[in-house]
């Protein structure tokens, strides 16, 4: 079965994996192809989550601390990380490689999340502090697709505690809590993280998602109110020259909400001017 749309996409898209690179840069580009994915999935659309795919995705919000994770790693920690997060965005597919390729592809999830669970388990069982840290999460994702209520049970260990991973485990719980239907709980766990200041996710991407879950739980005016604050902080953002900046996917799936719920309240806040494809 050919692979799905992928991750780092929510993370989207099928991008062709660079080959012999080092740890930090193998992680950091697929971290930023996921940036631009996930604003079409976790974060702006809430999509339910979708196991080790949008476990992954998750992920590619974290540009910026998975830097700083990577200065504060050891290099040998660093390339079996590397190593082992490229076997968990392996592709899975029954179709042949042309010959002469060397790209590794699993036949099933199943093959691939055994494989990559092995792979960050030798992270951690050789290293410690963070880079342990970020394999039991990646674990746990993994797990979502052979055992997933062992991999929950992880995720709440894990999500004990104000570290980055903490808090990227607590927002993996709250789209399982969703997706599982479980309203309040998820609900609940979006109030916490968008209580918290964290770098690791953005505010807008947490609201929208909490948004989402009120929306489940016939709580319309509530949901309105955070799509409306999202629409109107979006429309009033500046650029670093003071041009109006770049409306996300977030902010835009936010009106198509806002419009849907309270029509009269989308007029109020002004659609922003079409970007100029020649510039100026």
């Amino acid at each position: 079965m050919a692979k799905k749309k992928r991750r780092f996409g929510p993370i989207e898209g099928t991008d062709d994996q660079q080959k012999d690179v080092s740890y930090q840069d193998k992680f950091q580009q697929t971290v930023g192809r996921g940036v631009e994915g996930f604003g079409k999935a976790v974060e702006g659309r809430g999509r339910t989550i979708l196991y080790i795919i949008a476990a992954l995705a998750v992920v590619g919000l974290i540009v910026f601390v998975i830097a700083s994770w990577s200065r504060r790693s050891s290099s040998e920690a660093q390339t079996a990380l590397g190593q082992a997060i490229e076997i968990a965005e392996a592709r899975v597919t029954a179709i042949p490689l042309p010959a002469g390729s060397t790209e590794k592809t699993y036949k099933t999830e199943k093959e691939r999340a055994d494989a990559a669970i092995a792979a960050f388990q030798k992270v951690v069982d050789k290293g410690s502090g963070a880079v342990a840290e970020k394999a039991k999460y990646f674990i746990a994702m993994n797990k979502l697709v052979i055992d997933r209520p062992g991999a929950i049970s992880d995720l709440e260990a894990l999500s004990q505690g104000s570290s980055d991973t903490a808090y990227l485990s607590k927002f993996a719980l709250a789209q399982i809590r969703t997706d599982d239907g479980q309203y309040d709980q998820a609900a609940k766990l979006y109030e916490e993280l968008a209580a918290v200041d964290n770098p690791v996710l953005s505010k807008e991407t947490i609201n929208f998602n909490l948004a989402g879950v009120y929306q489940k739980q016939n709580k319309n005016k509530e949901a309105a109110d955070i799509y409306y604050n999202i629409v109107k902080a979006a429309s009033e953002a500046k650029s670093a020259d003071g041009e109006p900046a770049q409306q996300t996917e977030t902010a835009r799936s936010a009106r198509e909400k806002l419009t849907e719920l309270a029509p009269d309240r989308a007029k109020e806040i002004a659609e922003p001017a079409a970007a100029n494809p020649f510039g100026g």
